[in-house]
C-alpha cells in the first residue's frame, strides 16, 4: 500500500472542521476527501478488517469501481496509518478523509446494519429473559440519549469494552468524578468530570441498571446488569461502596460471549505457557486422579488457566463438572454451578452434592475455608481429578496455607500431584519500545551483577497512541510448577524447611517466577520495572 505524506502539517483538524478545511488539510498531507453520501453508497469490507476493529480504529475499507480505499477521518494519527499499512500489506488501497462528524454518522449506520443483519442469524445466541432491561450501546442510542447521566455511563461503559479493559471505576472526588479503566492489569485514567451532581447522577444510574437501592448511601451494595455492544450481550457485575465524598463504583466487563468465540483456539499455549512447564502441566492435567493447585493472587488468571485446562481435556467421554463464585464464563459440555451463599450453596456444600453427580473431572473455583479444603482432598483420593485455586505467593506457600487450615498433611500430600503458581506480565509495545541501557541502582533493584547482563536485551517503555501512552500491549503468564513425587511428599511429611524443599525443585529443573520474570526481559519481552511489579528479586 502507498501512502503519500507531506511533512509536517500544523493545521488544526477538530470536530468542527467544515469541507473545504478538510479539504485543504487533505490536499496539505496527499489524501482525497471522501462526502458522506458516497460513502454511503459505497460497499464495504469487513472481511478485511471487522466491524468491532473498525469502530476501534475509526477506519473503515470500502470497495468503489475504482478498486479498494480505506475511509478514515484524521491524518495525523501516524498509529492508525501504519496499522493500515500492515493489516493491508501489499494490496494496493486509496485512504481517503471524511469530515468527522459524516464518519461518526457513517459508523453508526454501518452499526445499525450490522446489528440488524446479526439479529436475523442470532438464533444461536445467548437466551434472554423477554423481562430482564438491556443497555443497549450503540451510537444512536448514546447520540440520541438525552440525559446527561445516561449518557456519560453508556459511553463509559462502551469505551471500556473498545478498550479491553476488565473493569471500570467511578471514583467520586471533591470536585466530581474520576473514571479510570484497568487495562493489561494496572489502572488508566481516561475521563475526569468537574461536576459533583453529574458525579452522583452516574453514580445513580448504575445503581438503576443493578437494580439497586438508590436511596441507600450508607452500606456497600453488589449487582449486575446485561448491555447489547454489536450484537453481543456483555456482562456486568457491580460493586457500590460509601466513600468520604459519597459513593464509587467498580464496574467488572464479563465478555462472555467473546470469550467463547476465543474458546476455539483457547489452549494453554495462547496464554504463554511453553517448553517443558508445558508439557509438564498438561501431563499433570490428563491424570486419572489426585489434586492440581493453582495459586497466585487475585488477578494473575488463574480460572481462566483452568478454563484453557479444561478446554483440552474436554473429549465428552468425562463428566467435568465445575462450582464457581461466580460462574464467569461459560465451557461447552461443562456442567457449571454458581456459589451463592444466600441460599445456602456454599462450595464446601455444592462440592459434597457434586459428588453423588457421577463427576469424572471437578474444578472448585476457591478453597477458602477448611471444610472445602478437606472434601477437595478427599474427592482426589477417591478417584476424581480435582483442579482448584488457592491465594499463596509461591508453590512452596500453598502447603503452609493447608496445614493452617488443619488439613491432614498425609491425605494431602497423597492427594496433590501438582501446584502452579502463576503471575501476569504486561508486554511491550512492539510499535515503541526502544532499547535501553539500565544504570546500577535498576540492576540492583532487579538482583542483577553488572556482569549479568551478558544476553540481555534491555528494552524500555516509550509510550505512543496505540498503547495508551504505557508502553505495553497485552499480557502473557510467567509460572513455577512442581509435580509431587515421593521425595516432595518426604520432605513435606517431615516438615522439612522450605530452603530444602526449594533445593529439590531448582535439582529437579523447576523454573522459579523471578527466573521465569527475567527471561522476558533477556529477550526483550518486558521491562525491569514491569517484573519488579509482580515478582520479588530475591
Amino acid at each position: 500500500m502507498t501512502m503519500t505524506e507531506a511533512g509536517s502539517a500544523v493545521t488544526v483538524f477538530t470536530a468542527s472542521s467544515a469541507m473545504a478545511e478538510l479539504a485543504s488539510l487533505g490536499q496539505q498531507f496527499g489524501y482525497d476527501v471522501c462526502p458522506l453520501a458516497e460513502a454511503q453508497g459505497a460497499a464495504t469490507d469487513f472481511e478485511l478488517i471487522p466491524f468491532v476493529e473498525c469502530v476501534r480504529r475509526r477506519c473503515v475499507p470500502v470497495r468503489s469501481p475504482g478498486g479498494l480505499e480505506v475511509l478514515f477521518d484524521d491524518p495525523r494519527d501516524e498509529t492508525l496509518l501504519a496499522w493500515i499499512g500492515a493489516r493491508l500489506g501489499s494490496q494496493p488501497a486509496m485512504l481517503r478523509l471524511m469530515v468527522p462528524e459524516d464518519f461518526t454518522a457513517f459508523l453508526a449506520q454501518l452499526e445499525r446494519n450490522v446489528t440488524a443483519l446479526d439479529s436475523m442469524a442470532a438464533s444461536g445466541g445467548l437466551a434472554i429473559d423477554e423481562t430482564e432491561h438491556v443497555e443497549s450501546l450503540d451510537m444512536a442510542s448514546i447520540g440520541q440519549e438525552d440525559a446527561q447521566a445516561v449518557r456519560l455511563v453508556r459511553s463509559t461503559l462502551r469505551d471500556a469494552i473498545q478498550s479491553g479493559a476488565s473493569d471500570i471505576h467511578f471514583e467520586t472526588i471533591p470536585a466530581g468524578l474520576t473514571i479510570k479503566f484497568r487495562i493489561d492489569g494496572l489502572l488508566t485514567q481516561v475521563k475526569n468530570i468537574p461536576d459533583r451532581t453529574l458525579a452522583e447522577h452516574a453514580i445513580a444510574r448504575i445503581k438503576v441498571l443493578a437494580d439497586l437501592d438508590i436511596t441507600e448511601r450508607r452500606v456497600p451494595q453488589d449487582g449486575r446488569f446485561k448491555a447489547l455492544h454489536l450484537q453481543r450481550y456483555i456482562d456486568f457485575r457491580v460493586s457500590i461502596m460509601p466513600s468520604i465524598f459519597g459513593e464509587d463504583s467498580v464496574v467488572r466487563v464479563l465478555d462472555r460471549e467473546s470469550f467463547r468465540d476465543k474458546l476455539k483456539s483457547f489452549t494453554l499455549e495462547s496464554l504463554g505457557f511453553a517448553g517443558a512447564p508445558l508439557a509438564e502441566l498438561r501431563s499433570l492435567s490428563h491424570q486419572p486422579y489426585g489434586m492440581l493447585l493453582v495459586t497466585g493472587p487475585t488477578g494473575s488468571g488463574k480460572t481462566t488457566t483452568l478454563y484453557a485446562m479444561l478446554s483440552e481435556i474436554n473429549t465428552g467421554s468425562e463428566k467435568l463438572v465445575t462450582i464457581e463464585d461466580p460462574v464467569e464464563y461459560q465451557l461447552p459440555g461443562v456442567l457449571q454451578i454458581p456459589v451463592n451463599e444466600r441460599k445456602g450453596l456454599t462450595f464446601a456444600r455444592g462440592l459434597r452434592s457434586l459428588l453423588r453427580h457421577d463427576p469424572d473431572k471437578i474444578m472448585v473455583g476457591e478453597i477458602r475455608d477448611p471444610e472445602t479444603a478437606s472434601i477437595a482432598v478427599q474427592s482426589a483420593l477417591t478417584g476424581h481429578l480435582v483442579f482448584t485455586t488457592v491465594h499463596a505467593n509461591n508453590v512452596f506457600d500453598v502447603i503452609g496455607r493447608f496445614s493452617h487450615m488443619g488439613i491432614d498433611l498425609h491425605g494431602f500430600v497423597a492427594a496433590l500431584n501438582g501446584v502452579l503458581a502463576q503471575r501476569l506480565v504486561r508486554q511491550l509495545c512492539l510499535a515503541c519500545a526502544q532499547p535501553h541501557t539500565p544504570d546500577e541502582v535498576e540492576l540492583a533493584s532487579a538482583g542483577l551483577a553488572p556482569g549479568a547482563m551478558r544476553g540481555f536485551r534491555f528494552m524500555r517503555a516509550a509510550g505512543c497512541a496505540g498503547c495508551r501512552g504505557t508502553g505495553y500491549h497485552g499480557r502473557t503468564v510467567i509460572s513455577e510448577l512442581i509435580s509431587l513425587d515421593d521425595a516432595f511428599r518426604d520432605l513435606i511429611v517431615r516438615r522439612a524447611p522450605a530452603g530444602e524443599l526449594k533445593a529439590l525443585a531448582r535439582q529437579r529443573g523447576m523454573v522459579f517466577l523471578r527466573d521465569a520474570a527475567l527471561a522476558l526481559v533477556r529477550d526483550g519481552r518486558s521491562t525491569l520495572s514491569e517484573i519488579n511489579r509482580v515478582t520479588f528479586s530475591s
